[in-house]
């Protein structure tokens, strides 16, 4: 029945083939393991990028559109309505869209350029000769001829341009402005 009372169980008897199935199932793991973390690394890159986004993106600088000579402004006595052309170039695409400005004047005499968004809510605001006013037809704000606040809902008055002369050209640089606040801050 006993073959011997020293004799031990082969399974609590390591041979040496049983260290080189440790040592091969450890590598394994360990490789795994490996695998799993550059897997993970993998699949984490774009979620980073959507995290960062917002703090590493560039937008494309726009470039000043004519609007017009600079002579045709020297005896404005009202806004006038210009459709300045825009080129985006935003990496392979390049797009042109139209954006209405007003040319005025400010108290001073100075050349202005009024963009015709509504700083309220981004209506189009229209000059209204009758009231010599701009007039929001979306919430009733008004606006002077140079552009201030009269009345309405908007906290501030309509935004102004960057302008340049260039080659007897007025040149304006049409952006973006966030709404509903009273600072002008631009978006875009």
């Amino acid at each position: 029945m006993f073959e011997g009372a020293d004799s031990e169980p082969a399974a609590l008897n390591p041979s040496p083939s049983g260290s080189s199935v440790e040592s091969r199932r450890s590598f394994l793991g360990v490789l795994l393991g490996l695998g799993s973390l550059f897997v993970g690394a993998l699949l984490s890159v774009p979620l980073i990028r959507f995290a960062l986004f917002p703090l590493i993106r560039r937008t494309t600088e726009l470039k000043s559109s004519p609007a017009g000579e600079i002579g045709e402004y020297s005896s404005l006595t009202e806004p006038v309505l210009r459709t300045i052309q825009i080129e985006l170039i935003d990496g392979w695409r390049k797009a042109t869209s139209e954006k209405v400005v007003y040319v005025t004047k400010d108290n001073q005499g100075q050349l202005r350029v009024l963009t015709s968004i509504c700083p309220h809510l981004g209506c189009t605001v229209p000059w209204n000769k009758g009231k010599k006013q701009f007039v929001c037809p979306c919430h009733g704000g008004t606006f002077a001829a140079d552009g201030t606040r009269v009345s309405g809902p908007s906290l501030r008055g309509m935004d102004a341009l960057e302008t340049s002369v260039q080659n007897g050209q007025l040149l304006v640089r049409f952006q973006y402005f966030r709404q509903l606040v009273s600072d002008k801050e631009v978006i875009g």
